[in-house]
């Protein structure tokens, strides 16, 4: 992986700890398990990136076109005039994307992430 997908990646994955990001998790290509991002793996996975270690942690996440119709109304319910500033109704609505793990970045179509599908879906109980 190289740098800046690494730097995108770590942007990504940062915003989503809070909401249980689960993903592929690879230690120097031998051990490779569905792993939640908890903060150790986090520490793991960014001192092997600094470093020559070989890792490598790609998040599940549900592309964007996957949203339901129920999911489209509740994302468009988001009005700007519900909140005091644009950079509030921002936060609000990344945040409510992170929490139900859609890929605004790209990052499946980049090989940075994990499509959820209905037969691959971690996060189902």
């Amino acid at each position: 992986m190289i740098q800046e997908d690494k730097e995108l990646v770590l942007q990504d994955l940062c915003a989503r700890l809070p909401y249980g990001v689960i993903g592929l998790y690879s230690w120097k290509k031998r051990d490779t398990r569905n792993k939640e991002l908890t903060g150790n793996v986090f520490d793991e996975l960014t001192s092997s990136w600094n470093s020559t270690e070989d890792s490598e942690f790609l998040p599940y996440l549900r592309p964007m076109s996957s949203m339901t119709e129920e999911e489209r109304k509740e994302h468009n319910s988001h009005r700007l005039s519900k909140w005091s500033t644009y950079s509030e109704y921002c936060a609000n609505v990344i945040d409510w994307l992170n929490a139900h793990h859609f890929d605004y970045r790209g990052l499946i179509e980049k090989g940075l992430a994990i499509a959820i599908t209905e037969d691959n879906n971690p996060y189902k109980e």
